[in-house]
């Protein structure tokens, strides 16, 4: 009886006006690569964060594939994902979002990066993190008026994806009810 209580709990409380202020917030971040935002709304099971689960019921439905990553893949979260969004579980080479720890996520060479006629069927990525803060990697490009900083996971492999540029991932970073986004066109320095 417990897992069906975590199934149908921590969705929206006011879908259409949590919805929109989460995909706001989202797209925000994603605009300027760096600052990090407050995101909630929606609590996932364990160990999924409240904003990585926010992102998941405001960007995903049953045309998104989604893979959950080592201890993101739970029976109690693949329920909870199933019941409030209708996003098919896919495989990560598949998945048009991924989300558990930057561990969890490697090797990246396994998702999409888009092809040269559709560079937006790549996947993006949820990355899980212990703490977000503007420290660390100096970022540079579109939506940063000169340079951000953001605590990176694993500066040279991001770096090679920025390389892809036009192709690639883009990336949202998450922790407790925290977001932050990096997408591709990033270019990304050690700080």
């Amino acid at each position: 009886m417990q897992a069906q209580a975590t199934q149908f709990a921590g969705g929206f409380s006011n879908t259409p006006v949590d919805a929109a202020h989460a995909f706001r917030a989202a797209m925000t971040v994603m605009a300027r690569p760096g600052e990090i935002r407050t995101l909630s709304g929606a609590q996932a099971p364990v160990p999924v964060s409240g904003a990585a689960a926010t992102l998941l019921l405001t960007l995903c439905d049953p045309e998104t594939g989604v893979y959950l990553a080592g201890a993101s893949d739970t029976p109690e979260m693949r329920q909870w994902l199933t019941f409030h969004t209708g996003a098919p579980l896919v495989d990560a080479a598949q998945a048009d979002f991924a989300v558990g720890t930057w561990t969890d996520l490697l090797p990246l060479k396994t998702y999409r990066i888009g092809t040269s006629e559709y560079p937006d069927r790549s996947a993006t990525l949820i990355v899980e993190c212990h703490a977000l803060a503007q420290t660390g990697a100096t970022l540079s490009g579109p939506g940063i008026k000169n340079t951000s900083q953001l605590n990176l996971p694993d500066i040279p492999a991001l770096q090679a994806n920025s390389m892809l540029y036009p192709l690639g991932m883009d990336f949202f970073f998450t922790s407790g009810t925290q977001v932050a986004a990096l997408p591709r066109s990033t270019q990304i320095a050690k700080g």
